[in-house]
């Protein structure tokens, strides 16, 4: 099926069956039954002449996964004001496509001279940030666990976790207050509040985090986490989420 959808996407005139089949080398026999069934599901639709298209149920699909930028439009807004609310950087970051890190897609710069830094594209450790604890304490058990084994765990600062059942039970925390805070893990000096943000269906898309130094940082820590908490909850209604859905692993 998968085949057929990669055709059509390229052929927005449209297929009838016995292109689809000479294209794709395979007998209609075969093709007809899975042309039916995709049509039937809205994934294909068919003209007047027999030609098959793309139809409205890939469009939505593709619609219902929030890109990078969709996630950076609808967040803005709220990340300068939480930066005004706040005093500190903020930083919005999302999973990279590898799965081995966290990818900062936008930034607020703090307008004090001693801040947190980072750039929009930088890459991040995903278990010595805010924002990667963050989005994997939320993410489905098995992608999860698959990432979790896979990462080196390579030490930034006296404070980094590089034990994975540490990291588990760090993550497990984070489940049950929805924030992840940081002290120094990464940078010396540095520390950073995240919470995550659900898309529609109840995914973690990403997650905002606050940046600053530790003695800004941690006297504030309770104020903080209250504020990013409630900026990542009103981002999450923006891409569609509602409260009532359950979210997290599943």
């Amino acid at each position: 099926m998968v085949d057929i959808l990669e055709l059509l996407a390229v052929s927005p005139d449209g297929l009838v069956l016995r292109d689809v089949s000479a294209q794709l080398e395979a007998p209609k026999s075969s093709l007809l039954p899975l042309l039916r069934a995709l049509t039937a599901r809205g994934y294909l639709a068919q003209g007047r002449a027999g030609e098959y298209r793309l139809g409205r149920s890939v469009v939505d699909l593709g619609a219902a996964v929030p890109t990078p930028n969709a996630l950076m439009e609808a967040a803005r807004p709220a990340v300068v004001d939480l930066m005004r609310r706040t005093g500190e950087s903020v930083f919005l970051g999302t999973l990279s496509s590898d799965h081995t890190a966290i990818v900062l897609v936008d930034k607020v710069d703090s307008d004090h001279i001693i801040r947190y830094a980072g750039g929009v594209g930088d890459r991040r450790p995903l278990h010595a940030t805010a924002i990667g604890k963050a989005i994997l304490a939320f993410l489905p058990a098995s992608e999860r666990d698959g990432i979790l084994k896979s990462l080196s765990l390579s030490r930034h600062t006296e404070r980094t976790v590089t034990s994975l059942p540490a990291l588990r039970a760090s993550l497990e925390d984070v489940r049950k207050t929805g924030v992840c805070v940081t002290i120094e893990e990464l940078v010396p000096g540095a520390s950073a509040i995240a919470a995550p943000i659900f898309d529609r269906h109840g995914r973690v898309a990403g997650a905002c985090a606050i940046g600053g130094p530790t003695d800004r940082v941690r006297p504030r820590l309770r104020a903080l986490a209250a504020e990013v908490k409630a900026t990542a909850s009103a981002l999450s209604v923006r891409l569609g989420h509602h409260a009532d859905k359950k979210t997290g692993p599943a």
